[in-house]
């Protein structure tokens, strides 16, 4: 599709590469250290998951709680940066505050889901200090935390819409006429059963300008179809795996 009028977190030569939670089949996800392990790899775009501390403080985690990572059954929003940093996960990692990633690795671009209404506004702040606008996208499955961080931004921000969004456009496929408008859409395979990625949903797309980026992949077989069908990007746990499949097909560019 022509790059033209494209978001700068959207503009790459060819097919988009991200390293979902940093690689988290891989690497311990959404740690320094998988974040560290995917630029190592050339990655430059990854995607990740905020969540507010009690302290204000914007920090990198899926879950509402440590358990599962970390092995310690409390809530991000009930702890501080202070208790954060005397939790270690299995191989030694830290939470990560977002500022310190977007300081570390100050051309990397970010893919961020806001897991609660409350980290809306603070998160918005912390793109602001680190002026780091151009390099972000957010989506959300809640489209009023999307809504709150486009107010929030402005018109610069790159943002993908929720099921809505997403259903008006693969309607749109059918010749139904909805109004669509949204930088890029991220999707799943299916939803329900129902295939979402099909060549008349990327023609839908295309026509309108819109790349489509899915998640989650992590086998061959189907990055190789995707890509064949003309895919924008693609989220894999599999970041190594990803880019051996590009490089094969001539279509791997670091980031």
């Amino acid at each position: 599709m022509t790059r033209r009028g494209l978001h700068p977190f959207l503009v790459h030569d060819g097919p988009i590469p991200f390293a979902h939670r940093g690689g988290s089949l891989e690497a311990e996800e959404n740690t320094m250290p998988a974040f560290e392990h995917a630029v190592a790899l050339g990655y430059g775009h990854v995607e990740l998951d905020v969540h507010l501390t009690a302290d204000g403080e914007v920090v990198i985690h899926h879950d509402p709680t440590l358990a599962r990572v970390f092995g310690v059954d409390r809530a991000v929003a009930a702890l501080t940066m202070a208790d954060l940093a005397t939790i270690r996960s299995p191989g030694g990692a830290t939470v990560p505050r977002l500022a310190d990633l977007l300081h570390a690795f100050p051309r990397l671009k970010v893919n961020i889901e806001a897991k609660s209404d409350d980290v809306v506004g603070p998160l918005a702040e912390v793109i602001r200090q680190a002026d780091a606008l151009e390099r972000i996208c957010i989506g959300s499955f809640n489209p009023s935390r999307t809504a709150a961080a486009r107010a929030a931004l402005g018109p610069g921000l790159c943002w993908s819409p929720a099921h809505w969004g997403v259903a008006r456009l693969w309607a749109a496929g059918w010749g139904l006429p909805l109004p669509v408008g949204f930088p890029v859409a991220q999707v799943p395979l299916d939803w329900k059963g129902i295939a979402v990625i099909t060549p008349r949903f990327l023609r839908a797309a295309h026509r309108r300008g819109i790349p489509v980026q899915v998640w989650t992949v992590n086998d061959a077989p189907m990055m190789e179809h995707l890509l064949d069908l003309g895919i924008d990007g693609i989220m894999t746990d599999r970041p190594t795996l990803l880019r051996e499949v590009l490089q094969r097909r001539g279509q791997w560019r670091a980031g």
